[in-house]
């Protein structure tokens, strides 16, 4: 992942608004952008619960901090705050620094000496913590004791390679505490897929200090995820970690952060995911209809989250009932319609469809069983497309499509190009459609996935097409499903859903 100065810009705020008391901007000195991150940030950022933290290193072997250019540079920054990362394990000190370990343990007193005498508050990231202690307890402690002497607030012991589980985790925080009584963080990786554990179980150890990221971020497997760090202690222990109303804003601003990073959101993320809450099969369905509790493990709302119902051959007609209210539909004692939508699903289920992630299409189902027809803004006469390739230049690839419609009264043909045959499709029916209904200009397709559903079949497999579709005025998105004998096809009746579906969504009656 690669965060411009501007993505920084409007990712900070964001976490402010969750309510966290620290924001790491990045290394000043070191990375030219961040070095114009934290420029910015003194004039632009109006933070109201956090403060922003600089990144930088100790100073170098042999050299003095207040003449070494990086520590100058954390001072420049302007930043209060400044995150020291120092090395704790006797062997990186002597094989990667290429220094002796009391030269390592005096660079971690200077530095921090150096910048607290200069009015910054110093928390210090104890790197490769976990991994030294193991091997030298005695110089990891040490490290640690020459940080709090030196003036840092808080030390925080990191397990860099991501390796800890969480038992033995307790066993290390616990054994510090013992040693120390200043305060004392973590600083998980995920590369055991105990980043979150491994964070919960060294707050549960004395740690009061917890590093991590917005939706898991970070290199290799990522960091512990914030959200279900802060999520786990303030719901499950009563701890009251964020400021303001941070904890039922989770969801609305990890999806913002989503959106920044360009990273799609994960829907099977704890807590803020749009799978946390979602229920499937019909056994659920009928003891949610009695009692949500009684499946969920938090009232979702808490989160800024909500239960949804996942309409799939698993359905019964109580998770039809209970997905029609949650789409504004009250079928409760209309057992034949029930039956009806529920063999309809599972028949289109056994065709390759999928509700689970197409809400949208599950919709125009509903309305059309229930009204006795789809929302209909135009009827397609026919569509063709063509691929056109010059033999040894693939750049040279180009399609177009060819759309004849019957809109607004009146018989339309459109053509447009694009970069492959869905794209060029997509073009053609916008302009068909986009004289009779503008609104459309606004429709953005934002995800496209596709699934061979038959792969025995080789290239005569049946395929499916989940599109996602944002409305850029109402920053509203929905998906729909599209299945057919190719990618074409099954393409098309997605894309044709989607614009049904958006026009209908944004009030729009049918013009001619």
């Amino acid at each position: 992942m690669n965060l411009s100065v501007a993505d920084k810009l409007t990712i900070a705020p964001l976490l402010d608004e969750l309510g966290v008391g620290y924001i790491e901007g990045g290394w000043p000195g070191a990375i030219p952008k961040d070095t114009e991150f934290f420029r910015r940030a003194a004039k632009e950022l109006e933070l109201e619960h956090a403060v922003l933290a600089a990144f930088g290193s100790t100073r170098k072997a042999g050299a003095r901090a207040w003449e070494d250019a990086q520590v100058r540079a954390l001072l420049d920054s302007e930043a209060s705050v400044v995150t020291l990362v120092a090395k704790h394990d006797v062997r990186h000190v002597e094989r990667a620094l290429r220094t002796t370990a009391e030269e390592n343990l005096a660079m971690i007193a200077d530095t921090v000496a150096f910048l607290v005498a200069e009015g910054r508050r110093v928390v210090v990231d104890a790197e490769h913590f976990f991994d030294g202690y193991r091997y030298d307890a005695d110089y990891a402690l040490r490290a640690v004791e020459a940080g709090f002497a030196a003036g840092a607030e808080c030390v925080v012991l990191c397990d860099t390679n991501g390796g800890m589980l969480p038992s033995r985790v307790h066993e290390v925080v616990s054994a510090v505490r013992a040693r120390t009584d200043g305060r004392l963080g973590i600083h998980a990786h995920n590369d055991s897929g105990c980043a979150v554990a491994n964070s919960i179980a060294a707050v549960e150890a004395g740690a009061v200090h917890v590093q991590g990221t917005v939706n898991g971020y970070g290199e290799r497997t990522g960091n512990a995820d914030l959200l279900t760090v802060v999520a786990n202690l303030e719901l499950k222990e009563g701890r009251e970690l964020l400021r303001g109303t941070g904890l039922r804003d989770m969801t609305r601003i990890a999806h913002a952060i989503s959106e920044v990073t360009n990273i799609a959101p994960f829907a099977r993320q704890p807590y803020v995911g749009a799978s946390a809450f979602a229920h499937k099969a019909g056994l659920h369905a009928s003891a949610i209809k009695v009692d949500p509790d009684l499946y969920q493990h938090v009232d979702p709302v808490a989160v800024g989250n909500d239960m949804r119902m996942l309409v799939s051959e698993m359905a019964g007609r109580a998770s039809i009932e209970l997905k029609g209210r949650e789409l504004g539909f009250d079928l409760a004692g209309r057992t034949e319609l029930l039956s009806r939508v529920t063999n309809r699903v599972k028949d289109a289920e056994a065709e390759g469809y999928t509700y689970d992630a197409a809400d949208a299409s599950f919709e125009l189902l509903l309305r059309e069983e229930l009204e006795g027809e789809r929302p209909a803004f135009f009827r397609t006469e026919s569509w063709r497309v063509f691929v056109e390739t010059v033999p040894g230049d693939p750049t040279e690839a180009s399609s177009e499509a060819t759309v004849k419609v019957h809109v607004g009264g009146e018989r339309v043909i459109a053509t447009g190009e694009g970069n492959g045959p869905v794209n060029a499709l997509d073009h053609a029916l916008r302009k068909a459609l986009a004289p009779c209904y503008p609104e459309i200009e606004r429709f953005e397709l934002i995800d496209f996935k596709v699934r061979i559903m038959d792969t025995q079949h080789g290239t005569d497999a049946t395929t499916r097409v989940l599109v996602e579709t944002m409305d850029t005025g109402a920053e509203a998105t929905w998906s729909t499903v599209g299945v057919g004998p190719n990618i074409v096809e099954a393409s098309w009746e997605a894309i044709v859903d989607s614009i049904v579906f958006g026009l209908h969504r944004a009030g729009v009656t049918r013009r001619g």
